[in-house]
């Protein structure tokens, strides 16, 4: 598995970055791509889900993991 790489997305008009291994990145575009949204759009949905309690990062791989298991 490869390391975390930092990333940049536009959350609701705002800048931010993520660090997500190149598996989970890439997974995350496939997932967004099937449901017809941009990573932007996903990424401030799951952003918007995930409450104070974890990390955009996680909340993304909590996600990616979530879609494939079910």
């Amino acid at each position: 598995m490869s390391r975390p790489v930092k990333r940049s997305l536009t959350l609701r008009g705002h800048r931010t970055s993520v660090s997500l291994e190149d598996e989970f990145w890439r997974a995350f575009r496939e997932i967004a791509d099937l449901q017809g949204k941009g990573i932007n759009e996903l990424a401030a949905e799951i952003d918007i889900a995930r409450g104070s309690e974890s990390g955009l990062a996680s909340a993304i791989r909590l996600y990616v993991l979530r879609h494939y298991r079910g």
